[in-house]
C-alpha cells in the first residue's frame, strides 16, 4: 500500500512530547514541528502517549486516558494538518487509536505479545514494533512476521537499546542494518536510548546530552527512522524528563541528519 512514507529515500521523523500533559503542550509542541517541516522540507509525525501504563510507580502521571488522549489528539491532527502515532498497550485499544492515528506504536516491553501485534496488524495501520530491551536484532524477525501474517502491509522496526546491567541501556548500532533484514524502515529512537530505567527514585532518569549524538550515529549505521521525545520545558515534563530534548533544539538537530 502506498502512503506518504512508502519512499525510503526520505528519512521519517517522528516527535512530540512523552505524554498528553495539557492542550496547551501539544500546541505548543505541534506548531513547533509545522514551523520546521516548513523550514526544512521535512514531514515530522507528531506523537504524544494517552497513557503511560509501565510507569515506574502508582504515583507518576499516566495522561488523560484513551477516550480523552484520542479527542485531543484528533485535535492536533485536524488543526495541524500532522500525521499522528501514539502507543497501545493492549488489544482492544488498537481498534480505536486507528481511527486516530496513522502509526500504531508497539512499546520495547510489549513486542512480543501475539495479540497485540495481531490486533494493530488488522486496522491496516502502519505498525511501528519498538526493539524489546531485552532481544537481539535477529529476535525481531518474529515480531514483524506475526504482523505481517495478521495483515500489516507496512512493519516497522524501532531501536532503542538493550538492557546493559542495571539502571542502563547500551546501543549496538549494528542492530539497525541488522534488522532491516526484516523490514526497510528502521527507526532509532533517540532519546529513549539514552534513558536509565528506574534510575531516579522511583522514576526514569536519563542523559539528554548523548541525544544528537546517538542520532548521528544512527544515521551512520543506517537508520532511515528518527525518534525524538521533545518538550518545551523537559525539567518540568511529567514522564521522561530527564532524557527528553529540548523542543527549541529539535530543528538544529534535525538539519544535521539533513
Amino acid at each position: 500500500m502506498e502512503h506518504k512514507f512508502s519512499d525510503l529515500s526520505k528519512p521519517v521523523f517522528i516527535a512530540g512530547p512523552c505524554v498528553i500533559e495539557s492542550a496547551e503542550l501539544l500546541d505548543c509542541v505541534a506548531a513547533e514541528l509545522v514551523q520546521i517541516n516548513k523550514s526544512l522540507g521535512v514531514d515530522i509525525v507528531f506523537k504524544a502517549s494517552f497513557d503511560k501504563a509501565n510507569r515506574t510507580s502508582l504515583s507518576a502521571f499516566r495522561g488523560p486516558g484513551l477516550d480523552k488522549g484520542l479527542q485531543m489528539l484528533a485535535d492536533v491532527k485536524s488543526k495541524y494538518d500532522l500525521s499522528i502515532t501514539t502507543d497501545i498497550h493492549e488489544s482492544w485499544q488498537a481498534a480505536p487509536v486507528s481511527e486516530v492515528a496513522d502509526i500504531l506504536q508497539i512499546p520495547a516491553f510489549l513486542c512480543r505479545q501475539t495479540d497485540l501485534l495481531v490486533a494493530a496488524s488488522q486496522t491496516g495501520r502502519i505498525v511501528n514494533v519498538k526493539k524489546g530491551q531485552f532481544l537481539s536484532a535477529d529476535d525481531m524477525q518474529y515480531a514483524v512476521n506475526k504482523c505481517r501474517e495478521s495483515g500489516a502491509d507496512d512493519v516497522w522496526l524501532c531501536e532503542r537499546g538493550n538492557a546493559f546491567g542495571y539502571n542502563t541501556l547500551v546501543v549496538d548500532f549494528r542492530n539497525i542494518p541488522l534488522m532491516k533484514r526484516w523490514t526497510s524502515r528502521v527507526v532509532m529512537d533517540c532519546t529513549h536510548s539514552v534513558q536509565r530505567p528506574g534510575g531516579g527514585k522511583g522514576s526514569t532518569s536519563g542523559d539528554r546530552e548523548y541525544v544528537p549524538a546517538m542520532a548521528m550515529a544512527a544515521k551512520a549505521f543506517g537508520a532511515n527512522g528518527f525518534f525524538f521525545e521533545t518538550h518545551p520545558n523537559p525539567e518540568e515534563a511529567l514522564s521522561d524528563g530527564k532524557n527528553m530534548l529540548y523542543l527549541k533544539d529539535l530543528k538544529e538537530v534535525i538539519s544535521r541528519l539533513l
